[in-house]
């Protein structure tokens, strides 16, 4: 073993043995830690990128976790940084395998864009999910009638059949919440999304119950953020923070936008952004208040 190879792994093994969260966390992880041993070695992106016949950018959207790889490229890679035991190779190439495997979410490709198939993955791995939203329901909360109206809003063209595989997903990711290991969700949402109509008087009346049972949910925290506070923390759009277990996934600072999404897992910017939601968390109305709240708007809509 060379100075730069690590001892076996433990980080690879419990991932292949516990896998969470589909290839979207296997190929952060194997990122991270092909960039581990990159560095050991002394070896430069430029340099790995030569061994695998692509360039340093390639190494770089490697390392991130923003592709998968082929055996072949892992190989190579790991020859270069001087890992030659088999054990440790073995780990590394059966973590690559994995990266391959499409999750569930996979069958709902055609309706499903690249950019949020990233935020699905990071999801089902995630141990915390803190979230702010100003416009609607979070997709996590979402009765299918109400989920049905934001599909239909978001996509005024699309089909029946394709509101309704939007709408399937939608449910199928709401399991989450009731799985085993299910993550914390701590849910700040804005009064005018729950005063603004999106469908019937009777979808947001059943979306307003569905909330106050979700809120009983022993990893749910539901809070409010009524009028009466005037400005918020988060002026601005809607805010997704994610937080893991495993030493190997920074938390994650998930920004939807219309057509695309950005993923932020800087120190700086995820410590800024947890600021403001623990702010808005402070702002907002208790749990318990924001109970009374729900239960006085499903009363104004009876």
């Amino acid at each position: 073993m060379t100075a730069a190879q690590p001892s076996r792994e433990p980080s690879l093994r419990h991932y292949l043995d516990n896998p969470r969260g589909g290839p979207t966390v296997l190929r952060i992880v194997l990122g991270t830690q092909l960039r581990r041993l990159r560095e050991a070695a002394g070896v430069s992106r430029e340099a790995a990128g030569d061994a695998i016949r692509g360039s340093h950018a390639k190494i770089s959207r490697l390392e991130l976790g923003r592709v998968s790889c082929k055996e072949r490229d892992i190989s190579d890679l790991l020859t270069l940084y001087g890992v030659t035991a088999e054990a440790d190779r073995a780990d590394f190439l059966a973590l690559a395998r994995r990266t391959s495997t499409p999750g569930w979410w996979h069958r709902y490709s055609d309706v499903l864009p690249s950019w949020f198939e990233t935020h699905i993955g990071l999801e089902e791995a995630a141990s915390v999910i803190r979230t702010y939203e100003v416009q609607f329901v979070p997709g996590l909360l979402q009765t299918p009638d109400y989920a049905r109206s934001v599909a239909r809003l978001g996509h005024p063209r699309a089909s029946q059949e394709d509101i309704d595989r939007r709408v399937a997903l939608r449910v199928e990711r709401q399991k989450l919440l009731t799985a085993p290991h299910a993550p914390r969700l701590w849910a700040v949402i804005d009064e005018a999304s729950l005063r603004r109509p999106l469908g019937s008087p009777q979808v947001m009346a059943d979306q307003l119950r569905h909330l106050l049972e979700m809120a009983k949910l022993p990893n749910v925290t539901l809070q409010i953020a009524p009028f009466s506070l005037g400005g918020l923390a988060a002026a601005g759009g809607p805010i997704t923070i994610l937080r893991f277990l495993e030493p190997d996934l920074p938390d994650i600072v998930y920004l939807e936008q219309l057509t695309s999404a950005l993923y932020l897992d800087k120190r700086d910017d995820v410590d800024h952004y947890l600021a403001v939601m623990d702010r808005l968390s402070a702002q907002a109305e208790s749990p318990r208040g924001s109970l009374t709240i729900l239960e006085k708007l499903l009363h104004e809509l009876s």
